[in-house]
């Protein structure tokens, strides 16, 4: 992942699920970081996490198959996973397609 691409995910979790910290982590560390706020969230609100998710507009069926038994990882570590995943998309996005500030726009 691109630095300035990564540094976006870094802001856009970072103020999304409360963590402190996070300018300084690798991808590796910020997913870790990740899940071990979505852990917390399970034990504490489930739903509130649940919501985030939503929000953050992540497929239903991926949120599921990760609750699920089958899943390959604790559901705190493949949760995490999909949040940093949506992340990066939404970072992408933002660098692609900043929006022009008012004042530049000739009325």
């Amino acid at each position: 992942m691109e630095e300035d691409h990564l540094e976006q995910t870094r802001s856009l979790i970072a103020k999304d699920f409360d963590l402190v910290k996070t300018s300084s982590l690798i991808e590796a560390e910020l997913l870790e970081a990740i899940a071990n706020r979505v852990a917390e969230m399970i034990e504490e609100n489930k739903d509130l996490l649940l919501s985030y998710m939503y929000r953050l507009d992540i497929d239903e069926g991926k949120i599921l198959f990760a609750l699920s038994p089958l899943a390959n990882e604790p559901a705190h570590v493949a949760l995490g996973r999909l949040i940093l995943e949506r992340q990066k998309q939404r970072a992408i996005t933002k660098l692609t397609y900043k929006t022009p500030k008012l004042d530049d726009w000739a009325f």
